[in-house]
């Protein structure tokens, strides 16, 4: 089967990058702070640099991780089964590509198998691999969405990502309780409008479902 590679399905440009050193990413941080107006060598930041390196290995671990081969392994002893698979209110841990800071939330995902299932944890993994990335959510919906369809080829997939951005909630126009919705629909999920009902029934969201 051919499959599109995570770097053709999310950024072109993924795999050409050259990174820095991690000396070098510690010289970044501290110079960040000297432009923040504090002295990186004092007691309490001597380590910061470090600190903010190990941190960053783990906020942005997802460019470490391969969406479609988590996907690789699915399962045809379903018994026939043939109705949606709903995994919801999975935790959302991101990063505003524009301010490095935390987007927060939940995402809700579903397919439709055609003759294949696979385990409920990769679906988790596969946001958690997109999410774990500089990102934007409406990218972030379309991604493990399209991931999903373009490995299992299921009848369906739905996506709806629900997340609060600090980017907006603690600067800027500093609007907290503010959440931001996006959704992605394709195949069944997209044209058969009581599917899409159904799907939005099961996750507590009917305001979605005027939204076509």
């Amino acid at each position: 089967m051919n499959i599109q590679t995570p770097a053709s399905i999310a950024d072109p440009q993924a795999s050409s990058i050259q990174r820095p050193s991690r000396a070098e990413a510690e010289a970044a941080v501290r110079t960040l702070l000297l432009w923040a107006g504090d002295d990186p060598n004092r007691e309490g930041l001597v380590d910061t640099p470090a600190r903010v390196a190990r941190a960053y290995e783990e906020f942005f671990g997802g460019y470490e991780i391969d969406p479609v081969e988590l996907l690789a392994r699915s399962f045809e002893e379903t018994d026939g089964y043939d109705e949606m698979v709903v995994l919801r209110d999975i935790r959302l841990e991101s990063h505003c590509e524009h301010h490095l800071v935390p987007i927060i939330g939940r995402a809700h995902i579903a397919y439709i198998p055609d003759g294949r299932v696979v385990g409920i944890s990769k679906l988790a993994r596969v946001l958690e691999a997109y999410a774990k990335r500089l990102q934007i959510q409406e990218k972030l919906t379309a991604q493990v969405a399209n991931t999903i369809e373009t490995v299992l080829k299921p009848k369906g997939v739905a996506v709806v990502i629900e997340a609060q951005h600090q980017c907006m909630t603690t600067r800027g126009i500093h609007k907290p309780g503010v959440s931001m919705v996006t959704s992605r629909m394709l195949g069944a999920f997209r044209d058969d409008p009581s599917t899409r009902r159904e799907f939005l029934a099961m996750i507590g969201s009917p305001r979605l479902g005027a939204e076509g």
